[in-house]
């Protein structure tokens, strides 16, 4: 992967790794639907003026309106609702650590969409390590929730692992802010009602503010706009490794800032989730060519068969093994 890649990578691991954390503040106070909403509202409202700057908007809307749709659907209007509300009973910390499955995902999903990358042994090897580095951060944090939440956040795998599949079949050659801001302007107006049935009677605390402003801002504005570039940069397989890195800032942020213990199986978990993205983000060798026929080997060849052809034996064709057939 090329130096900016990696960039786009490194960011997309910190700006998607503190939602979780931002959520489970504004769920605290607020209803999932006005938590979807106020973070669509406020993503849209920050790059409309943007995208409305490059010509073409409304003629690419219209030209790719029903895969804008979809990816809309599964990326947005449907994970952030389920994730958002699978946090009401779930840590934010195991909401990160089971979204760590939408590499695994988005490979099995790969072959329906005509997009099957070549892994390869290192590959594959590179996500095995980074799952079984989320594996050994699961095992102690996978505490509370009920079977709804953990339904909710797999479907919200499962979206997240598809949404790159459209980007990168049917949407590669559209500019990253007419394919983002016009997607976030959908996701407002639906939930736009249930925000307004679910609007809070006062004034939430400065610190649901802040975190709905960072959802908002960081997490969405800046977030898909790199998100975006890193699938065109990297592909869609790749693109999505850096949910591997997601849960292991969780635990760095908790130790820098919160002083909470860092442990030897948390730093067994980051050599492994590192190790395994940067694997499973490598690019695929190149195929070994076929070893090329002497040509004095191919002469002989044609020689016996010219000879066989005058004793009245069958000359040997490409593929034949000289043996009767079924």
């Amino acid at each position: 992967m090329t130096a900016r890649g990696w960039f786009l990578f490194s960011l997309m691991g910190v700006v998607w790794g503190i939602p979780y954390l931002m959520i489970k503040v504004a769920v605290d106070d607020l209803s999932p639907s006005m938590v979807v909403f106020t973070r669509c509202a406020l993503g849209a409202a920050l790059l409309l003026p943007f995208a409305l700057r490059q010509a073409g908007l409304f003629r690419t809307v219209r030209a790719h309106w029903l895969p804008l749709l979809a990816f809309a659907c599964v990326e947005i209007v449907g994970p952030w609702f389920t994730l958002t509300d699978a946090e009401r009973r779930l840590s934010s910390s195991t909401a990160g650590l089971l979204i760590a499955g939408v590499p695994i995902v988005g490979v099995a999903l790969a072959r329906f969409f005509g997009h099957s990358e070549r892994l390869g042994v290192r590959r594959l090897s590179g996500l095995v390590l980074g799952l079984a580095g989320v594996g050994v951060l699961t095992v102690p944090h996978l505490t509370g929730g009920d079977a709804r939440s953990l339904a909710e956040v797999l479907l919200t795998v499962v979206g997240y692992a598809t949404a790159p599949l459209i980007a990168a079949r049917y949407l590669k050659d559209v500019p990253s802010l007419h394919l983002t801001a016009p997607c976030l302007a959908v996701a407002a107006v639906v939930y736009a009602p249930a925000a307004a049935a679910t609007w809070p009677a006062r004034m939430p605390s400065a610190q649901v503010l802040a975190a709905l402003a960072g959802l908002g801002v960081v997490c969405t504005a800046l977030a898909f706009v790199a998100f975006l570039e890193l699938i065109k940069e990297a592909g869609p397989t790749r693109a999505t490794v850096f949910t591997y890195v997601n849960p292991a800032v969780a635990v760095a942020a908790g130790a820098l800032f919160l002083h909470e213990p860092l442990t030897a199986g948390i730093l067994a978990a980051f050599t492994l989730i590192l190790a395994g993205s940067v694997l499973a983000t490598a690019a695929a060798g190149p195929r070994r060519a076929a070893r090329p026929v002497p040509w004095s080997t191919r002469q002989t060849s044609r020689a016996d068969g010219r000879v066989k052809s005058l004793r009245g034996l069958p000359e040997e064709r490409p593929g034949s093994t000289g043996q009767g057939g079924g």
